[in-house]
């Protein structure tokens, strides 16, 4: 089998870091737009790896893959390992590196929206709707493999090891969320079960991997537990926003589907009649409408991203193990960010 590193994305493509070591680079951190800055040579490198590291000659793989990295995303994952990567002193290009946790997102992704038969995808048709279930899934594997690979190489065994969990969580959770799936009896427990498992799992890998790949274990254990804490505030705060009013994105469809979330958990729980509304079956816009501004107005949202901020609160502490400097001050930062976007 043929070295990764012989692959497109392999050392011919690497980029010079920008300095990756712990302590001051530039100004103060005092919001997400400098957090993120201090890692932007690197950002940019690894969008560049990311599209190269979908490439293969079974022209169908990069075709599905590209559509979906076109749509573009948040990046949040690379941006985590590339900070965690400076927090804990790594020296060396981390682009690569960078790219596991969003290649492994790309897969999940496309996967997700088969298993859910979801119509869009970050603004446009979703991948399976364009290119069909089976290619879909196909290229999601592909993505995933890569990612494993990519880990291997770039991160050491103990990197690989860890997201081999991540993986297994993952896919604990979705089948656990498929098994729930309008199962209005769940409890917040298993819903923050679920949100561990298939979404802040992937996060606290990102987190560490700079650690694991300096050889620094004993900072990944801070750095994968602020992961996960901060993943499950970011998606909390995700399950906000389908309620919220203003923020730009399409609110209404986690109700339209009777999807269990802390929103709706805290708003049955202050709602008379709103569970057994729900219970009789889907409602329709009109229905919808009148309940969103029934939750809106429990204050079901507040109680939530109170939830996400404690989290976040929690994870802050986490970081005091990790030396100081601005890549620590910009973890925090980004974290702070991730909730606060909600307003």
């Amino acid at each position: 089998m043929a070295s990764l590193s012989a692959l497109p994305g392999g050392p011919a493509t690497r980029c010079r870091p920008s300095g990756l070591r712990g302590g001051a680079v530039g100004s103060k951190i005092d919001g997400p737009a400098s957090a993120l800055a201090l890692v932007a040579p690197e950002l940019a490198c690894a969008e560049g790896v990311l599209s190269e590291l979908v490439q293969t000659d079974v022209a169908a793989v990069p075709e599905v893959a590209g559509y979906l990295l076109q749509a573009g995303g948040k990046r949040l994952r690379p941006a985590l390992t590339a900070l965690g990567a400076r927090a804990v002193g790594h020296e060396g290009p981390v682009a690569r590196l960078m790219c596991v946790g969003e290649l492994l997102h790309l897969g999940s992704l496309l996967h997700d929206d088969v298993v859910d038969d979801g119509p869009t995808r970050r603004g446009r048709p979703a991948a399976h709707r364009v290119y069909g279930n089976a290619v879909t899934v196909l290229t999601g594997d592909f993505c995933l493999a890569r990612a494993i690979w990519l880990a291997s190489e770039e991160g050491g065994h103990a990197a690989v090891h860890a997201l081999g969990e991540t993986v297994t969580s993952m896919a604990e959770g979705e089948v656990l969320q498929l098994q729930r799936a309008g199962d209005l009896s769940c409890t917040v427990e298993q819903y923050l079960d679920v949100v561990a498992r298939k979404s802040a799992a992937l996060i606290a890998w990102c987190a560490a991997a700079g650690a694991w790949a300096a050889d620094r274990h004993d900072l990944a254990v801070p750095l994968q537990a602020f992961g996960r804490a901060v993943g499950i505030a970011f998606q909390i705060t995700d399950d906000v926003l389908d309620y919220a009013q203003g923020t730009g994105k399409a609110s209404g469809a986690d109700l339209r589907e009777r999807k269990v979330t802390l929103p709706l958990l805290v708003a049955m729980a202050r709602i008379e009649g709103l569970r057994s509304r729900l219970e009789a079956g889907p409602p329709g816009p009109e229905a919808i409408e009148e309940m969103m501004l029934q939750i809106r107005e429990a204050g079901a949202l507040e109680v939530a991203l109170d939830e996400a901020r404690r989290r976040v609160e929690a994870a802050h502490v986490l970081l005091e193990e990790l030396p100081g400097g601005d890549a620590r001050d910009a973890l925090a930062t980004l974290a702070r960010y991730l909730v606060e976007r909600a307003l």
